[in-house]
């Protein structure tokens, strides 16, 4: 069962995300919140496996309550996905940086909706290609504002070869799957290799993986696919 908590200021949409979500065998609402401070104080409290975090609230945001989320030591198998109205939401690029595992739109389909919670419960990141891209170019034009710590780039310099081509493929948003068939590696291999990658460079995930490899330059926008 993955356990899941709503955080909108608007509760006509916590109600219809909770319908959604409610007609799943697989996925329970645990938890509710309208603002960031409460996000928190629920996560703390239910320690679900995924946040549907939105980000733009009155009082305290959503992405300052990521970043408290995805710094807690106690809540590291905590993942969360943040809403937004807009695809190239200027906060979206930040609370990537912070821990976020992925974002979705408001207007999503509720299937798409389902889909991302599994993922990221998964341990996968909710990046498509095109989400990715974007954020590439957004990178790529100067809007990253905080280059990665020295020992984080040290350590993607540390990277296998190998290593270094899963990263750049978890960069075109590939899946592990998809990796796997480019690289004629099993499924089994190609986690092992993400995983080992974000290991050593202390990504908390695959979305901080991929902020990482291209702020710090090891992946380059002329890669993408």
């Amino acid at each position: 069962m993955t356990r899941v908590v709503l955080v909108d200021d608007q509760p006509l949409l916590r109600a219809g995300f909770r319908m959604i979500l409610d007609g799943e065998p697989d996925l329970e609402v645990v938890g509710e919140a309208g603002a960031g401070d409460a996000a928190v104080a629920v996560v703390r409290e239910t320690g679900p496996d995924v946040v549907l975090m939105d980000i733009r609230m009155p009082g305290r945001d959503g992405l300052s309550a990521t970043e408290e989320i995805c710094a807690d030591p106690a809540l590291t198998e905590v993942r969360v996905l943040v809403l937004t109205t807009f695809e190239l939401d200027e906060y979206v690029f930040e609370a990537l940086r912070v821990g976020a595992s992925g974002f979705l739109l408001k207007d999503l389909e509720p299937a798409d909706l389902l889909t991302a919670i599994r993922r990221v419960a998964a341990g996968d990141a909710a990046l498509s290609p095109s989400v990715t891209r974007r954020l590439v170019e957004h990178v790529a034009a100067g809007g990253a504002s905080r280059r990665p710590p020295v020992e984080q780039v040290k350590a993607l310099e540390a990277l296998t070869e190998r290593e270094r081509e899963v990263v750049a493929l978890v960069g075109e948003g590939l899946t592990n799957d998809e990796i796997a068939g480019r690289l004629f590696l099993s499924p089994a291999t190609a986690k092992t290799h993400v995983s080992r990658a974000m290991v050593k460079v202390g990504a908390r995930d695959r979305a901080q993986l991929v902020v990482l490899a291209y702020e710090s330059g090891l992946v380059r926008p002329g890669w993408m696919a």
